[in-house]
């Protein structure tokens, strides 16, 4: 097993990278917004169960050969890139929707858990970040390296639930400050859907 002296600086480090607003906060924090609380921690559960096929990749060696291989890549880029500018042309179709007064089914929590697991399961930087920190922090001495990796992965997972889960509570509290304006939300969603382009 790994070194638990070493515990408290891992988390520090992954705490410092999660903190940083990337596509998962915008997804969470566009969620709590447009639909409230329990939508927000829907789409966290998604994201942290993406990070988490994302650890068990890295544990098993997969995201390793994906990493090699050029092709496979650069195709996992195109696809997230893809989904990102469809949701962000999404938000800014409901943008005009909204204007129109037209309504917009809310949508379910397994369709919002899915859409996160995919939004990070298409984000090749958590695939490269997974596979170069998580070694950081391996000692072969100690035992079997997979089993190390998943423990850490493990931890760097509910570091992500907790920080995520922050941010989505958070927008989920601004959203209800400025209430169910027609003006505030087209705002909202037009902001939200240049975000996710941009970071396709």
């Amino acid at each position: 097993m790994f070194a638990v002296e070493h515990l408290p600086a891992f988390l520090a480090a992954a705490g410092a990278v999660l903190i940083v607003p990337g596509p998962s906060v915008a997804y969470a924090v566009a969620r709590s917004v447009e639909h409230g609380r329990g939508a927000g921690l829907f789409a966290v559960l998604g994201l942290e169960t993406g990070l988490l096929l994302h650890v068990l990749a890295s544990a098993a060696g997969l995201a390793a050969i994906i990493a090699s291989s050029g092709s496979m890549l650069t195709a996992i880029k195109v696809a997230g890139a893809g989904f990102l500018t469809y949701l962000g042309v999404t938000e800014i179709r409901h943008a005009s929707a909204t204007i129109r007064q037209t309504s917009q089914p809310r949508p379910t929590g397994t369709r919002l858990f899915r859409d996160a697991v995919v939004v990070d399961l298409l984000n090749p930087k958590t695939a490269l970040f997974v596979l170069a920190f998580l070694p950081q922090f391996v000692e072969p001495a100690r035992g079997a390296i997979a089993l190390q990796s998943l423990v850490l992965g493990l931890y760097l997972v509910g570091l992500a639930f907790l920080c995520d889960g922050t941010y989505a509570l958070l927008a989920s509290g601004f959203a209800a400050r400025i209430g169910t304006s027609t003006r505030s939300r087209t705002a909202l969603n037009r902001i939200t859907g240049a975000i996710y382009i941009s970071l396709g």
